[in-house]
């Protein structure tokens, strides 16, 4: 092991000390780590301010942003020792996010001041790149191309194209994918983010795109978004899931405003698939946890417990892939685009990209180690 990876791996068992969500495997925010929360504790599940009311949806102009009102929670006791000095020289300060509007402003907080610099080196599409023999080497590509096989996959063909008619981009960032299922689809798109800045973004690059008739965006909670029940024909979601507290209540909203008949594609960020009754490790709890205090990401779930999930809200036709392999070269990429220039002035000046920079390493890490896995889950409504 060379001695970055120990020292990742030092830190990554240090945090994993503390107890967590993950270490819970009934935790509140989704019920079995491995599996779809039991029976006996659905009816105490706990539910998420809106961030957007569905009655008084978020004027495109006013972009407001709720206030924290809940309490932070409090912070583990010190530690002596050598775990202690392990937290002393760790960058990353520790922090569990539940549901409330501590998650959702820290959401917001983290977009406005990071996606700026990611469009100026990335583009307008804030998601992995799907990779056909790992030897690509045009990453903009990459990235439409897995907008591309996530409609494949969720069989969506030339046939069905016509029918598509209105879609809703649920975390929809700058509008990448909002403005390419447009002119895809010839459709109506509405498009969600908890983000003032990247909603703004996205308005005025589909002006300049001329597609403002097209696509449409506003500050709206995916956990209670402003639109009326089987208002879409495709819902999609482009790694937002893994920002979701309550696992659930997603799956419920996704399924609540798709049409009869219409197409659900989440891409998500998922940890490995578990045994029954098994747990992750120590190492992977803490890992997770450092990936979550800098992205402000909830605990994570696998492949398998979205689509129970899935299928306990209704959707037929569910099925599930993982595209680890497809897209282990997006990372290492990123990384390298970390060291141009304008990345490198942005590195000096902010913190939350510094930490962000430095999160490229854990995550290359979880997909090394196969904790972390890249999943498609796809089904229909039925009719």
């Amino acid at each position: 092991m060379n001695p970055a990876a120990l020292i990742l791996t030092c830190l990554v068992l240090a945090h994993g000390q503390h107890t967590d969500a993950f270490a819970n495997p009934r935790s509140p925010l989704f019920g079995h780590t491995h599996g779809v929360c039991p029976p006996s504790s659905r009816e105490n599940m706990p539910s998420t301010c809106s961030y957007t009311s569905p009655s008084t949806p978020a004027s495109s102009t006013s972009l407001p942003r709720a206030s924290s009102s809940s309490s932070t929670p409090a912070s583990p006791a010190p530690r002596k020792g050598f775990l202690g000095l392990l937290d002393k020289v760790n960058p990353l300060k520790f922090r569990e996010f539940g549901v409330g509007n501590e998650l959702k402003d820290g959401i917001a907080a983290f977009y406005d001041e990071s996606t700026g610099i990611w469009e100026e080196v990335w583009g307008d599409h804030l998601h992995h790149g799907y990779y056909y023999t790992g030897k690509e080497k045009d990453h903009q590509k990459a990235q439409l191309d897995m907008i591309e096989e996530s409609l494949r996959f969720s069989g969506i063909g030339v046939a069905e194209e016509s029918e598509i008619k209105r879609v809703v981009d649920v975390g929809c960032g700058i509008g990448g994918s909002s403005r390419y299922l447009a002119r895809k689809f010839g459709a109506q798109v509405r498009g969600i983010t908890l983000s003032p800045f990247q909603c703004r973004r996205a308005q005025a690059l589909t002006h300049k795109s001329g597609l403002e008739d097209s696509a449409k965006f506003e500050v709206a909670d995916a956990l209670a978004m402003p639109f009326s029940e089987k208002s879409f024909d495709l819902v999609w979601s482009m790694e937002s899931g893994e920002h979701m507290p309550d696992k659930r209540r997603f799956l419920k909203e996704l399924v609540r405003v798709a049409a009869p008949g219409g197409r659900v594609i989440i891409v998500t960020w998922c940890h490995r698939n578990l045994k029954p009754e098994e747990r992750l490790t120590r190492f992977e709890r803490g890992l997770l946890k450092l990936i979550n205090s800098i992205y402000f990401l909830p605990p994570w779930v696998s492949m398998d417990a979205y689509v129970a999930l899935a299928q306990e809200e209704g959707l037929t036709e569910v099925k599930t892939a993982d595209w680890t392999r497809q897209v282990k070269p997006f990372w290492p990429a990123v990384l390298r685009s970390c060291l141009n220039l304008k990345s490198i002035k942005v590195l000096l000046t902010s913190s939350t990209v510094r930490k962000g920079a430095l999160a490229i390493l854990y995550m290359m890490l979880g997909y090394s180690t196969g904790l972390i896995r890249f999943g498609v889950i796809t089904g229909r409504k039925p009719k």
